[in-house]
């Protein structure tokens, strides 16, 4: 593959992390870019950008070039990709040999998109530019030996999209993709508590509940945090005390949304494929399956084993490093 170095990219919508042929992930940060709304000057990139959310003058915008898997806006996000590239491409041999690159993308995405990713990565410095789908990546990620003639199920649950596949030697033999991932969970609590308590929430308030007491299964012991918002009757600040039943509830449309897609790809395998997936399990990865218990709820109402991979968050990335040194048994990688 030449001299530059080879990368693996989880183009993520909440982040973006990156692998380093040998170097294992090198760099994990938010999808966020925060401009400058008068002159178009990019202000900073990823961690700095996302601690201005919400926090910015009308003249400063902190975006998220990406949205529900796929590009939004094309120029802030080869922007990204070049500081990123950049932030790892040093030393001397960077100025002459420029990276090859495999980028994951979601299971379903139309041709339009795909040129939107191959196109953002040339223009950050790539040679080769390579197209990997989610889930493949994933279940590489994960562990699984997909070049095998027998099912395997992966579930990836990122920011924007949740990627469902039954992989079968390299390829899908069935898959789905729906924008339900973790930011209609944070969507969905910021909901619930403007209806519920008549308070206003921020989305990465959102977020820390999801992490903190979030639920799609009933805990245990019943966990509260305390939150800060705005009561939209008086418009004064709010404090206000949520539990996580109260999350269980907040949860349940967004979480019914993805065990549905999954019920829908199950009714769609082959038989012989649904018994190597009674044995083997399904496997779960992304940031979205950490929320407590969804591996709990998944494997009830299905009737399989649901095992939340090892490092679910990096599944993907190490997946697209993974496939650079093993595209020789892919006919065009893993199908795109």
């Amino acid at each position: 593959m030449g001299f530059g170095l080879n990368i693996g990219i989880d183009l993520g919508t909440a982040t973006v992390l990156v692998y380093v042929h040998g170097r294992g992930i090198v760099l994990r940060e938010p999808s966020v870019v925060a401009v400058n709304t008068r002159t178009g000057r990019v202000l900073a990139v990823g961690e700095r950008a996302s601690l201005m959310l919400g926090r910015t003058p009308d003249i400063v915008k902190a975006v998220r070039p990406l949205r529900e898997g796929v590009i939004s806006d094309f120029q802030v996000t080869e922007i990204m990709l070049k500081e990123f590239i950049n932030r790892i491409n040093t030393g001397f041999l960077s100025r002459y040999f420029k990276p090859t690159i495999v980028v994951s993308v979601p299971g379903v995405i139309t041709p339009v998109e795909q040129k939107a990713v191959e196109d953002a990565c040339r223009h950050a410095g790539a040679r080769q530019v390579f197209l990997i789908r989610e889930p493949i990546a994933a279940a590489i990620g994960a562990g699984i030996d997909i070049t095998q003639a027998s099912g395997s199920m992966i579930i990836d649950i990122g920011g924007g999209t949740t990627d469902i596949a039954v992989i079968s030697l390299c390829r899908p033999v069935v898959d789905a993709s729906i924008k339900v991932a973790g930011d209609r969970f944070d969507e969905a609590i910021v909901r619930y508590v403007r209806r519920k308590h008549n308070v206003l929430i921020g989305e990465q308030t959102a977020e820390e509940l999801k992490i903190n007491i979030g639920c799609a299964y009933p805990r245990e012991e019943e966990l509260t945090m305390e939150v800060r918002g705005r009561n939209l009757i008086t418009g004064m600040p709010a404090i206000l005390t949520i539990s996580s039943t109260e999350m269980l509830e907040a949860l349940e449309e967004p979480v019914s949304a993805i065990f549905e897609a999954i019920h829908s790809v199950l009714e769609q395998t082959p038989p012989e494929l649904m018994a190597d997936l009674s044995q083997r399990g399904i496997v779960m990865t992304g940031g979205g399956s950490l929320l407590y218990g969804l591996d709990r709820m998944l494997a009830t109402r299905v009737g399989i084993e649901v095992i939340v991979a090892e490092d679910p968050v990096s599944c993907v990335a190490i997946g697209t490093g993974i496939a650079l040194n093993i595209m020789d048994k892919f006919s065009d990688l893993a199908g795109l």
